[in-house]
């Protein structure tokens, strides 16, 4: 079956260079779309402000990508949402653990225990979470917008958008029109690796003009292309996703609209994608498959209210998250002893907020909102053996392998009161102002019921006999408190009808973090670092200018940004070298500065060139001796984040007859190298951490060749399309024997949409 498709695919792909040769010996006179024609240099409507405005009229440093761009470019997820975005770095060492570096903000490559710097949100729903949870791989099929905004976004989207923050807007039903799509993707990577996508969307008017359903499925079957040597299996990391949505919008007046959304996306990759270079190109090493799956059920419900002058949104999200997070980390004691964990985790979550936008076109347009946040999390962990060990080194005592386990459970809560003011001072300057004050609260504990063992130091100092098991007790951890004021402020000023300049201060923060384990010392060395309380709110302070431009009746735009953000009180994640129990703390300060650029140009009929970049340099500044030692950093030292990314793109369009047109695109990134973490070993000074290390410097070639007539569009493309197999990710913690990321190898395919 797949040596077939890989041929059909080929076959559709050679018909497709045939058709765009012929258009090109034809000469065809009606060639191209003109630059204005085209989605990418349309007046694109965003609502990063709570209200509709023009992308370059919103002083922000935002990337929007549509529906149409994101089936074109084969975007699917998170990672081409960063290849596309300046300032933006995708930290994505397996599905489901996902972690955006926005600005240079990140102190490793994964933020391990602590909250994400970039808040990701599915319509009004934040799921990022802290960046040793699994993080779901969202479906983006029948959006009407994703949205990077750069920066801190803490006035009106919360703690957790320290650098920026990721909105992903769902389409709503249209009302008067039927309306269905499908589109169907077969990709092969390497030789026998088959990927399988599949979306379709039906939207129906129920009531002409007043109530429609909009329901959207997918399913992703892809198979894997990494080995793992010791489980014995080829291209383990297989994943398997399904899912749909379904929303039902109601108007019974020309004020007044109801939009009901509920929503589930089930994720399970049967093993990680990280690799061990060592062992060969796209091997990997561990005793049993690395498992990050996730399970998403998403209700929301919406209330909108047109009052004269100002609408009112009320927006209720109810959601629960299940997710297993199942590492083996034997590599702690190099195989010496099986040593793992099983953690599954369970998130009930609920949003409620509220806001009044005023309508625009007045002398003064206003946001002001309340916002609600609460979300429990029940944790089951068990730590295993194996029983085949247990048994030959006479290890008795335990029912089955595990050797510790005990439940615990995590409440959040987030209340907080926001608004914005804009002030036309004239037509062509205006002033914007914007405060957030809120207080959060985390409190976590231990569940009774569950046990202990001496296993580890058993196993280590090759003990016998019976184990001995100690019940957990049930407690309740301190309760970390903090209040905060975000604060925006940002002068606009329209040079002409086409250019725009802005100069903003924002700031941000996140939530305290008590850890789970403090005051702890390790079984395996007592003379290790002592497990400290937490680590309290860190601030952060950006400073911004930018430019926006159209010329030449939109053929050339450019959206320019310089920035430079002072980065205080850093919350930090370090690892136990002793028993790698990870922990968080804070340290000094840190500098980030940098420019990022997007222009797009339109230079001849039917050539689209987009260029997006960033420079950037960030690093720690400030750093006494104590916080040095806890957590392995040297002052000066360069955050986890490139000094250079960028991407370029090339496309070009033609007739291929009077009722048919044809493209042919490429795009190429790079990412410059980084750090995986600090240096040094947390707790040993001056002592290099064994998995200290850089990133490789990488580029990846995706190129796409399509035709479309009226109501379908056929590509064949190539992804990676020079197989490029440097690393792209470093995991910070030695647990993980396979600790590096690459891109997927070189995957070519046919990707085929229709809509009705």
């Amino acid at each position: 079956m797949k040596k077939i498709l890989f041929a059909v695919t080929c076959a559709a792909a050679v018909t497709a260079g045939s058709t765009y040769v012929y258009a090109q010996a034809a000469g065809q006179s009606g060639a191209a779309e003109t630059a204005k024609d085209d989605p990418l240099f349309d007046e694109i409507i965003v609502t990063a402000t709570r209200r509709n405005e023009k992308l370059q009229d919103v002083p922000l440093s935002i990337t929007a990508f549509s529906q149409e761009k994101l089936t074109e470019k084969g975007i699917v997820g998170y990672e081409g949402l960063a290849h596309e975005t300046p300032g933006v770095v995708m930290n994505r060492p397996t599905q489901n653990f996902n972690n955006f570096t926005a600005r240079g903000l990140a102190t490793n490559g994964y933020n391990a225990n602590l909250q994400s710097t970039v808040a990701i949100y599915i319509d009004e729903l934040p799921i990022s979470a802290n960046g040793n949870s699994t993080i779901l791989d969202p479906n983006l099929y029948d959006v009407e917008r994703v949205e990077f905004l750069r920066g801190p976004q803490g006035t009106l989207f919360g703690s957790g958008s320290l650098a920026g923050a990721v909105r992903i807007l769902n389409k709503n039903p249209d009302l008067d029109e039927f309306e269905a799509s499908a589109l169907v993707d077969f990709g092969l990577t390497g030789s026998d690796s088959l990927r399988q996508r599949y979306n379709g969307m039906v939207n129906v008017p129920i009531v002409d003009n007043e109530l429609a359903l909009r329901v959207v499925a997918f399913r992703r079957d892809e198979d894997g292309y990494v080995d793992n040597v010791l489980t014995g299996v080829e291209d383990a990391n297989a994943h398997k996703s399904w899912g749909g949505r379904a929303i039902l919008l109601w108007e019974p007046t020309e004020k007044l609209s109801l939009r009901l959304m509920a929503s589930h996306e089930d994720s399970k990759p049967e093993d990680s994608s990280l690799v061990n270079p060592a062992l060969g190109r796209n091997k990997r090493n561990s005793e049993r498959p690395d498992l990050f799956n996730a399970n998403l059920d998403n209700y929301n419900a919406t209330l909108d209210y047109q009052f004269d002058g100002a609408t009112l949104t009320s927006s209720s999200t109810y959601s629960e998250f299940d997710q297993t997070f199942f590492v083996d980390l034997a590599n702690t004691f190099g195989f010496t002893i099986p040593f793992r964990l099983d953690a599954s985790a369970y998130d009930k979550i609920f949003v409620q907020e509220t806001r009044l936008v005023s309508d625009p076109g007045e002398k003064i347009d206003w946001v002001i909102g309340g916002f609600y946040y609460y979300k429990r999390r029940d944790v089951d962990y068990e730590y295993r053996a194996s029983e085949e060990f247990l048994a030959a080194r006479g290890l008795t005592g335990l029912d089955g392998d595990t050797y510790q386990s005990f439940g615990a459970h995590t409440n959040s809560n987030e209340l907080a009161a926001f608004g914005e003011l804009t002030y036309h001072i004239s037509d062509d300057l205006w002033l914007t102002g914007g405060l957030r004050y809120g207080s959060t609260d985390v409190q976590s504990f231990t569940e009774e019921g569950g046990y202990n063992s001496n296993y580890l130091a058993a196993a280590l100092g090759g003990l016998t006999g019976p184990l001995t098991i100690t019940p957990v007790v049930a407690a309740e951890g301190d309760k970390a408190k903090a209040s905060k004021l975000s604060y925006k402020a940002s002068l606009s000023y329209r040079m002409s009808e086409e250019v725009t300049t802005y100069a903003t201060i924002s700031t941000g923060f996140r939530s305290p973090i008590v850890n789970a384990r403090a005051g702890l010392s390790s079984v395996v060395d007592p003379n290790d670092i002592i497990i400290p309380y937490g680590a309290s709110s860190d601030k952060l302070t950006n400073y911004e200018v930018g430019l926006k431009g159209r010329w030449l009746n939109g053929a050339l735009t450019a959206n320019l940004a310089a920035y430079l953000i002072d980065w205080k009180n850093i919350q930090v994640q370090a690892n136990r070298v002793s028993d790698s129990v990870q922990f968080a703390t804070n340290i000094g300060a840190a500098r980030s500065k940098g420019i990022e650029f997007e222009i797009a140009a339109s230079p001849a009929e039917g050539l689209d060139i987009n260029l997006n970049g960033s420079f950037n340099d960030s690093k720690v500044v400030s750093l006494t001796p104590e916080e040095a030692a806890i957590s392995g950093a040297v002052e000066g030292a360069q955050l986890a984040s490139p000094h250079f990314q960028g991407s370029a793109t090339v496309k070009y369009s033609f007739d291929v007859s009077d009722d048919m047109q044809g493209f042919a695109a490429g795009t190429i990134s790079h990412v410059g190298k980084f750090p995986g973490l600090f240096q040094n070993v947390p707790g040993r000074p001056n002592q290099q951490s064994p998995t200290y290390g850089f990133t490789e410097a990488f580029e990846n070639v995706n190129v796409q060749l399509g035709v479309s007539k009226d109501t379908w569009t056929l590509i064949a493309y190539a992804e990676n399309l020079f197989d490029n197999s440097d690393i792209t990710y470093v995991h910070p913690e030695n647990f993980l024997a396979s600790r590096f990321g690459t891109l997927r190898p070189r995957t070519v395919g046919l990707r085929f949409s229709y809509t009705y």
